[in-house]
């Protein structure tokens, strides 16, 4: 599920960090899911094993909350509107909440895989 990324060498360099932050924010605003209240772990595919596992740990509080955003955001497509600027997800609502279980997920299915090949050997 983890895809190749270049956030840890970006990290490492402060003056790259600096060059890519407002093409970062320009590129988060131009893919308009803010602009129908989602968050970025709400575009997570659900078709994944992993995800539904992290899906099923979530609280009943988010979990509900997520099901809102996602029909406000179809209801919102269907009649081409955007939400009012006012209830746009801000940069400091759109936390992580979903990648954090997926990235648990993927460490537990990682050390289960090593404990099964492990293998014993006998002196």
């Amino acid at each position: 599920m983890s895809a190749p990324s270049l956030a840890q060498a970006v990290a490492k360099r402060g003056w790259l960090s600096k060059m890519l932050k407002p093409v970062a924010s320009w590129y988060t605003n131009a893919a308009g899911y803010r602009q129908m209240g989602l968050r970025a772990d709400d575009l997570i595919s659900e078709e994944n094993e992993t995800v539904l596992a992290a899906l099923k740990r979530l609280t009943p509080k988010e979990s509900y909350d997520r099901i809102y955003r996602i029909r406000r955001a179809t209801q919102l497509s269907l009649t081409h509107k955007l939400l009012p600027k006012n209830e746009w997800t801000t940069q400091e609502e759109d936390v992580p909440y979903l990648r954090p279980l997926i990235d648990q997920i993927e460490a537990e299915a990682a050390e289960k895989a090593a404990l099964d090949t492990l293998t014993i050997v006998k002196n």
